[in-house]
Formats: C-alpha cells, structure tokens, sequence
C-alpha cells in the first residue's frame, strides 16, 4: 500500500519565513521523481525553484498562486510506495490544504525517501542528505466503527497533518468538536479566525478528515454578523477614503525593503557629505583598457572600477567597513570587503554581493557585477548572493539624477552614491574647459567615525577617479 508523504516549505535560509507561490510546476496525478522541481516561490530575497524530497504520485497541492506559505506549512503530498502509480483518493488543488490527507513518514532511513532507496540530494532543512531524519512514529490506519464515522479522525500536531483511513468517508458531520489539535492546516485559515475571534474548536470541518476550511470560518463570520476579514489584504476591511484609492499590501520584497529601511533610519545616527568630481581621467582610463584587452577581451566596466576604487579607499579607512552591535555596544571592524550594489530589477530594489572584492582585480570585479546583474534582472539570485554585504556601492546616475541622501543599507556603515556623469564647464589645469562631472555623495553612520574619517575616505576616492594613476601607488 502506497504511503502518503507531506512536504512542507522547506527553510530557504537567512531567516526568510515565508515565501509566495508563483507557480506550480506539477499537476495532481502527476508523477513526480526525487528532487524534481515541484512548485517556484517568491521570497523577500529570490525567485527559488523547490525540488521534492521524494518520488511517486502528487496526490494534493496547498496554496494557490499568489498566496503566500509560512515556512513549514505543507506545499504539496506524495504517495510513495508499491502502489504510487495510482494517485490518492484526495484529489485537486487549492488554497490553504482542502485537497488532500496525509499519512506521517517513519523517518526510519533517508533512502525511504525516494520509495525505492532513492535518496534525496537537494539541501534542504529537514530534508537533507547528510543524517537520517528524525525517527517518527507512524500513523497507521485504522478500522473506524460506524458509529464513529462523523468524528473528526487522526488528527496529529503542527500544521494539521492526519492519517488516511481508507475504510470510512473522510467527511466529518460531527455535531461538537473533537477534543486534541484543531484540525486545521492553513495558517491563513488560523489568521482569519483570530482576526475575528471565531473559536476553531467550536466548528465542524466540510474537508477532508474534517479539515476546517477558509470556507467554514466565513460561515460561522457571517452567523455572527461580523464583516470577514481578508488575512492576505487586512486593509481591504478598513473604509475607504476615496473610491479610486489603490492599497498595496508592504509583503515580499517590498515589505523587507520597508522594513530595511525603517530599521535603518531608526537606528542609525547617518550623515552625509557629497564632492563634485572630474571623471574625464577616469573615463580615459577605462577605454584605454578596455582597447589593451583587444575586441574578444571582456569589457571592464565603470561601475567595476568605482568598486575597486572603493576597496582601496577602505583599506585606508577601515572605520567605514564595519558595523554597530547595539547590544553589546560595540563597533565591529571587518577584515574582509564584501561590497553590495543597488540593483533595480522589476520586482524591485534588491542589493546582490560581490564577496571578497578587496581581493579582485578591475577585471574580476567586472565580470562578477556582470554576473550578478543579470541574475538580479532573470530573478535567479540565491539569497547568500543578497546577504553579508559590508559597504554598498549605488549608482543612481543611471536614473539620470545628479545627486541622493541614500539610507544605509543596515547593518552597515557606509554607502556611496554616484549621480550621472555629464559634461559641464570645470576649471581645468587653471582654464575653463569642458569636463566629464559627477557627484560622489557618502552616507556614513556617525557611531563608527566622525566628519574626519568620512570625509578623508571621499576625498580619495574623488582623487582616484580624477587621477586613477594614484591605484598604482598600492599595487
């Protein structure tokens, strides 16, 4: 007999604990193989392709494209066994869980997984490869008398899992509600309960085994004569003040964006200076290599040696290469540079990491922010490829501005920005020439230094990109 396996939403690490589905790669029925991308997520951070741990038949799916899961609410159930080919008698897919029962793994071996000793290679917590999961007992079923048949069957803790018991229908009409967890899997479903303080243990479920559904919560709403509060859009119950208003829930990415920001603003004591600076040298420079590196040479760009540059005026100042650890009340310097540049992508805002840049050359820098970019703009950045930044490089000159007050991006330091670069009248060699000018503005926490230290590091950077010769003095 086939064993019904549930899958939950993995850890996607770096604290994310909820994801969005945007889109399902399987059907129900559908034969599924170890480690087969099952369903693609949206974090805060990335676009994530999920793989399953296990093979055999997709016998349900939770959650509806363009809802979001909490990390460990179940994505979707796998019959595995002997008898896989055949898919469950729960069938389809919908929102919050109301298609499908699930029988508890043994864990007794990771090969089980794969149902014929395949054993899963994807890293995932609490699936991974290199120990045997948790021992479980299993659920098994049971025969249940008749007189029984309405009452709510093999409920288990967490999100809701219960035991298939082929023998009796699995739709609960009990009168009163069973003692021991609510049967419930969807945590909106929960949300929507507690916003309106409808008790879950007073309700009869219409799912399967008695699950309790969104559907059931409504009615017992509407018995009450209370308005149904939408838990993915909790403004929606608010009046609106004007008929054509438009409400954006802050969730996904441009909820951490907001929060980052926030955060920033609220903890960190910032200041900003800003230089105007002739770039013509630096431009010079920059074709000059690029024509030593002959037609089939990749390219170095500009944004590569605004980077290098800023490593080298980090190592004079590593002040501004650190960050502020409030609780202990302590500055903490780090040794290496990992340096993040601001990348606007059509989900948004979004900061990848060229880690190690105080170690790469002009050409190294170049080709890694080339890789990066593209995979901000496809969506397929990792979130390790989004984290542990330690100074931010943001060119907003690409917007066609000249100059910002950029917020640091938390927990660092500093970030500098660079505003377009256009041709404007300069004085040049004690004459009035025509020049290519930008604007370099620094944004530093007051904590880790003073006006001192912040202005000396813009001051060099602004002479490296007037003279990129003085790089040469620390090579």
């Amino acid at each position: 007999m086939a064993e019904v396996k549930e899958f939950t939403l993995p850890d996607l690490g770096e604290g994310l604990t909820e994801a969005e589905v945007v889109r399902w790669l399987v059907e129900v029925g559908e034969v599924v193989a170890v480690d087969q991308p099952v369903v693609e997520v949206e974090t805060a951070k990335a676009m994530v392709e999920v793989p399953c741990p296990y093979g055999g038949v997709v016998t349900a799916r939770y959650g509806a494209e363009g809802e979001e899961l909490a990390v460990g609410a179940p994505l979707l159930t796998v019959a595995v066994g002997a008898d896989a080919s055949a898919p469950a008698a729960a069938e389809g897919s919908g929102s919050g869980g109301a298609d499908g029962v699930v029988a508890e793994a043994d864990g007794a071996d990771a090969a089980e997984d794969g149902g014929a000793g395949e054993t899963s290679g994807a890293v995932l917590v609490g699936y991974g490869t290199g120990a045997p999961p948790a021992r479980r007992r299993r659920v098994r079923p049971t025969p249940v008398p008749a007189a029984a048949a309405g009452q709510v069957n093999g409920v288990a803790s967490g999100y809701g899992r219960h035991a298939v018991t082929p023998e009796v229908p699995v739709r609960a009409e009990a009168a009163e509600p069973a003692p021991g967890p609510v049967p419930v899997i969807s945590p909106l479903v929960r949300r929507l309960a507690r916003q309106n303080e409808v008790e879950l243990r007073t309700l009869t479920g219409s799912g399967p085994d008695g699950l309790i559904l969104r559907a059931d919560v409504e009615r017992a709403i509407g018995a009450a004569g209370a308005p149904a509060a939408e838990p993915s859009a909790a403004a929606a119950s608010a009046p609106a003040a004007d008929a054509g208003e438009v409400r954006i829930p802050l969730r996904g990415l441009r909820g951490v964006v907001a929060d980052k920001m926030s955060r920033s603003r609220r903890e960190i004591p910032e200041a900003t200076c800003w230089v105007d600076v002739d770039a013509t040298e630096l431009l010079a420079a920059r074709r000059a290599m690029n024509a030593a590196g002959g037609p089939d040479a990749p390219k170095i760009s500009l944004l590569a040696l605004l980077a290098r540059i800023c490593t080298a005026a980090l190592a004079r100042y590593p002040e501004l290469n650190a960050r502020v650890d409030t609780e202990a009340r302590e500055i903490v310097r780090l040794e290496r540079v990992h340096v993040g540049f601001a990348a606007q992508t059509d989900r948004g805002l979004v900061v990848p990491v060229v880690r190690d840049a105080h170690a790469r050359s002009a050409e190294s820098l170049s080709e890694e922010l080339g890789r990066l970019t593209g995979a901000a703009r496809d969506g397929s950045l990792t979130p390790g490829e989004l984290t542990g930044s330690t100074f931010t490089l943001n060119n907003y000159g690409v917007f066609g501005v000249d100059g910002s007050t950029p917020i640091i991006n938390h927990p660092e330091a500093a970030m500098l920005g660079v505003g377009r670069i256009v041709p404007k009248p300069w004085v040049y060699e004690g004459e009035l020439a025509v020049r290519q000018v930008t604007q370099l503005s620094l944004t530093f926490d007051h904590r880790v230094c003073d006006g001192g230290v912040a202005g000396g590091f813009l001051r060099y950077v602004a002479d490296c990109v007037e003279q990129p010769a003085m790089l040469l003095r620390g090579v």
